[in-house]
């Protein structure tokens, strides 16, 4: 098929909900994409952060083939080997006590929510369900989930929501003590850098005070690391930076390296919350999803996560050192990266498309680079090559 091809097929039979790039993606080669026709495309997207292996990983393809053969899907009325060893490399890897396997991030964060709620109904009966989450949140894009976020442009079309969100300023600790006084309230949720809403990172100080706070009052900390979490921020999850024990911790995208798989990482206090029959999916812990995260796990050694946090450092300081008038800000930590611009940045990131490099937008000015964790310093240059000839040009206009 040919790239029109691909994309006249998508137009005529998949529902439009997606304001699409005009490219069709064939086949990928380490932090290198290509089309149908051969074009080539450096990798600063990496399927938004779900394709943090990159492409042709050795031992992610052995691993979720081997599974593959053996053994695809049972259901989670039946015990597999492949989700009790991610499961508990996960808790290993972050102290938790258990986890719940989903499908995707807004799954992770329903259940978070699902939880929280029980917890709380459990020990202090009904009328304390409120969850407090930030303003430029972005948690989901199920009923719920639009309703956890703090975005008021998500807030059309669908009504009614599911009630029982209140919203706080992200960084403004008075702010979340003001919005929890009403007493009604069972957990905060947030972001420790706020992907869609522009790569905006937390203050540490902010995250710390909260923390506290939350834990003082049994308010239970849910911390959303779907777009953070698995590597992306340099430690395998972004709040073990931050010097804080969540309650709960929600994640997808990268854990399984382009399979649809997330989760729900419990502490100990939370652990048993929820018994048989109150919370389920079918998929959920799915063998070869489940064996690719293991395989992910594996990849991501200290090492690695070392390299990420150099990357990152890297790309940041390389951008800002062009000082074009263009760029206002360069923001982020480890492999997510934003950088503020103050031409439109959906235009800038069609222009560095058309020039072999794919790049994400956030909030209402910000490019977000967020390439594969393996991605080569040659594949960096490469891509900081392209990106700088195209901000030079808004530069000088």
């Amino acid at each position: 098929m040919t790239n029109q091809d691909v994309i006249q097929l998508t137009n005529e039979y998949i529902l439009n909900s997606y304001k699409r790039f005009p490219v069709a993606l064939e086949r990928g080669e380490h932090a290198t994409l290509y089309d149908f026709e051969g074009k080539s495309y450096i990798d600063f997207a990496s399927g938004i952060g779900v394709c943090s292996l990159g492409y042709g990983n050795e031992n992610w393809l052995a691993a979720i083939t081997a599974q593959a053969k053996k053994l695809p899907h049972t259901s989670n009325l039946y015990y597999t080997e492949p989700a009790a060893q991610a499961a508990k490399l996960l808790c290993d890897r972050t102290g938790m006590k258990g986890v719940f396997f989903c499908n995707s991030g807004a799954e992770a964060n329903e259940g978070a929510i699902k939880l929280a709620r029980k917890y709380s109904y459990d020990k202090y009966g009904a009328g304390r369900s409120d969850i407090v989450t930030l303003h430029h949140s972005f948690h989901g894009r199920t009923i719920t989930t639009l309703a956890a976020t703090g975005q008021d442009v998500f807030h059309d079309f669908f009504f009614p929501f599911t009630e029982g969100f209140l919203y706080a300023e992200p960084d403004d600790v008075a702010s979340v003590k003001s919005v929890c006084s009403c007493g009604t309230v069972c957990a905060v949720m947030m972001e420790l850098i706020q992907g869609e809403g522009g790569v905006l990172p937390l203050d540490k100080a902010f995250i710390q005070e909260v923390a506290q706070f939350c834990k003082d009052r049994d308010i239970l900390l849910l911390i959303d690391e779907v777009q953070t979490g698995v590597g992306r921020t340099g430690t395998l999850f972004c709040f073990q930076q931050f010097g804080i024990k969540p309650d709960v911790v929600s994640f997808a995208k990268g854990i399984a390296a382009g399979l649809p798989f997330g989760g729900v990482l419990a502490s100990a206090s939370c652990a048993g919350v929820f018994s048989p029959g109150t919370h389920a999916t079918t998929f959920g812990g799915n063998p070869i999803c489940a064996a690719g995260a293991i395989a992910v796990l594996g990849e991501l050694t200290p090492e690695l996560l070392a390299e990420v946090a150099e990357k990152g450092e890297y790309l940041r300081s390389a951008i800002a050192s062009w000082k074009l008038p263009v760029v206002s800000s360069v923001r982020g930590l480890g492999l997510m990266i934003g950088v503020g611009v103050t031409c439109s940045h959906r235009e800038a990131v069609g222009a560095l498309m058309d020039n072999g490099l794919l790049a994400l937008t956030a909030g209402e000015d910000t490019i977000r680079l967020m390439p594969p964790l393996t991605i080569s310093k040659a594949e960096i240059d490469a891509g900081l090559a392209i990106l700088k000839q195209i901000l030079t040009g808004y530069s000088s206009k």
